[in-house]
């Protein structure tokens, strides 16, 4: 696959000092602040979808939707959803259909699941989503070419660490969106931002940091890891 044959794939995620993206505490620990959580739902806006994987789905329960009016309404007079499409990726099928990612939004979802489990979810799903097999393992590779040919030029892709760790490692990612929460959470058994394996970006090759900035009591770090971030920019 070309870099031309899959979207513009943005990555974002919130994490602690340590990179850590929750604790074993708090499911939900507020790594963001009202003024971030504004700079994503921008973000979200500006895309076509939006794609989490399906631990994602069922741990955090996000609902992926566009929150401000106004910008619902400019996505609108371009004649399109009030929000991007869902996306998540499963193998093991296990997906709750009254889960927010299915019940809250107007817009397309779509579920690529491993071969065996494909059944089974169109059955428990039925018209609450799109169930694509995607092989007995789904590749993101294969996921990220699906999503081109059905139309998605920018794909916002918000977690876990499991999906994040493979559009990485895949090379599948354009730019990365880091925010940096003041503190620590200090405890191995969290999960962090990525787990092991092979990254294109390492001490001998440095990913190009495009863009520091404060925001309130965060931090977000801009990575552009690959030419097409600059060509984004450049329509921008």
């Amino acid at each position: 696959m070309s870099v031309v044959d899959r979207p513009y794939t943005l990555l974002s995620c919130g994490i602690s000092i340590d990179g850590y993206l929750d604790s074993v505490e708090v499911k939900r620990l507020p790594l963001s602040n009202d003024a971030d959580l504004d700079r994503v739902d921008a973000v979200r806006a500006g895309c076509d979808a939006i794609l989490v994987g399906a631990a994602t789905v069922r741990n955090d329960n996000p609902r992926l939707l566009v929150r401000s009016p106004a910008r619902q309404r400019a996505r609108e007079a371009r004649g399109l959803p009030l929000a991007p499409a869902k996306v998540t990726v499963t193998a093991s099928g296990v997906l709750n259909p009254c889960a927010e990612f299915f019940t809250a939004g107007d817009v397309e979802k779509f579920v690529y699941a491993a071969s065996p489990v494909v059944a089974d979810l169109r059955d428990r799903l039925g018209a609450g989503a799109h169930v694509i097999d995607a092989g007995r393992r789904p590749c993101l590779r294969h996921v990220s070419e699906d999503l081109h040919g059905r139309g998605v030029r920018r794909l916002m892709v918000e977690g876990g660490g499991a999906v994040l760790t493979q559009f990485l490692t895949a090379d599948l990612a354009d730019e990365l969106q880091l925010v940096v929460a003041p503190f620590f959470v200090g405890d191995s058994r969290a999960r962090r931002f990525v787990s092991d394996g092979r990254f294109p970006y390492h001490a001998q090759r440095r990913a190009v940091l495009a863009e520091a900035r404060q925001i309130g009591d965060v931090v977000l770090l801009r990575y552009a890891l690959s030419s097409r971030f600059c060509e984004q920019r450049a329509i921008a």
